[in-house]
């Protein structure tokens, strides 16, 4: 069996690609009233904006958190464009010293929003800085070593940070407890994908038909980020084999062609279905037993691959390992093992 070494390539993953900076530019809607589904969450928000325009006041800190590829970063834009404010966009990687924090902060605007992606991944240090600046719009410095060391404090201009996080649990709870407003974002349904499909075609000038439309819905994933990277794929499939309108046995032959099957499995997913069926018979067997037979690591199968076999019902986790539904066994093709079929009655 390959070891799964391609998954930042995959088609279908929901991590962000470089293609998908340009493409979501493109395809980001700027408002409230243009953002597909997560009603709730925008319920929400239109409450919260509104209450601090009529009082003429910056919102407080908000928290986005989900799986990557439903639209955090899009909201973080869309509140910045509801609110009139300069958005900062930055990431919990990219501030590796306090004083990356800090240069961010001193240069902000009063009422700027700024942005930080993946913030479970600043470091505990670094956390200690934004506390009083989250709190007190101040940043206090160490300046000088040992004895001679002194605190300076520095007044910042009112901002509101947004932070994303896909991790949610790996938050500080100092961290998370100064966030005044938290949303989670949900998958989409197949009504919703189909909006988005159908809205990005005709950003895309892209003409296609109703069954075309639901072809691709139903093998995005429920994500709106795979949805606009298979349209494209779509459209480059099309433009190259015949143009005009796109059909729904256009679409779903291009599809086929990329390994995308009727519920969004690629073939990765398949590999992990059928590594655990061939190997384990069917289960249940360990994660670190999965991880070896497919010389990937634990976390990555646990975090990326996993989520969305669970979602379908593919796969389940039970106390003594992960275990292969009978679902997965009639989508592949496979018949189950008579014991699987007894223990599931």
């Amino acid at each position: 069996m390959p070891e799964i070494t391609n998954k930042s390539a995959r088609l279908i993953t929901s991590e962000e690609q470089v293609e998908d900076k340009q493409l979501d530019t493109q395809l980001r809607p700027k408002t409230l009233l243009e953002y597909v589904g997560q009603e709730q969450v925008k319920s929400n928000l239109h409450i919260f904006l509104e209450a601090a325009r009529q009082r003429k006041e910056s919102i407080e800190h908000v928290l986005l958190y989900g799986p990557p590829g439903l639209g955090k970063t899009t909201l973080a834009h869309i509140i910045a464009h509801e609110m009139h404010a300069p958005i900062k966009v930055t990431s919990g990687p990219a501030i590796e010293r306090a004083g990356d924090l800090a240069a961010i902060l001193t240069n902000l605007e009063p009422g700027c929003i700024l942005f930080i992606d993946e913030i479970h991944r600043l470091n505990k240090v670094i956390e200690e800085v934004l506390y009083p600046a989250m709190e007190e719009y101040a940043l206090d410095l160490v300046i000088g070593k040992g004895p001679s060391a002194r605190t300076l404090r520095l007044e910042l201009p009112r901002f509101t940070l947004i932070g994303a996080t896909t991790r949610y649990h790996l938050l500080s709870g100092p961290l998370r407890n100064r966030f005044g407003a938290t949303y989670r974002l949900n998958f989409y349904n197949p009504a919703e994908m189909a909006q988005i499909v159908a809205r990005s075609a005709k950003l895309l000038n892209l003409p296609l038909d109703e069954g075309a439309t639901k072809e691709i819905a139903i093998r995005s994933r429920a994500t709106p980020r795979v949805a606009n990277r298979l349209l494209k794929r779509v459209r480059d499939y099309v433009q190259v084999k015949g143009g005009g309108k796109v059909t729904a046995e256009l679409a779903k032959a291009a599809l086929d062609q990329l390994a995308v099957d009727p519920v969004g499995l690629d073939d990765l997913d398949r590999q992990i279905l059928r590594v655990i069926i061939e190997k384990f018979k069917g289960g249940p067997v360990g994660l670190n037993s999965v991880a070896a037979a497919l010389q990937e690591e634990m976390g990555t199968i646990e975090e990326i691959y996993e989520p969305f076999l669970m979602q379908l019902g593919f796969l389940a986790r039970t106390p003594r390992g992960r275990v292969v539904t009978e679902a997965a066994y009639e989508h592949l093709g496979m018949k189950p093992p008579i014991q699987k079929q007894t223990s599931l009655v």
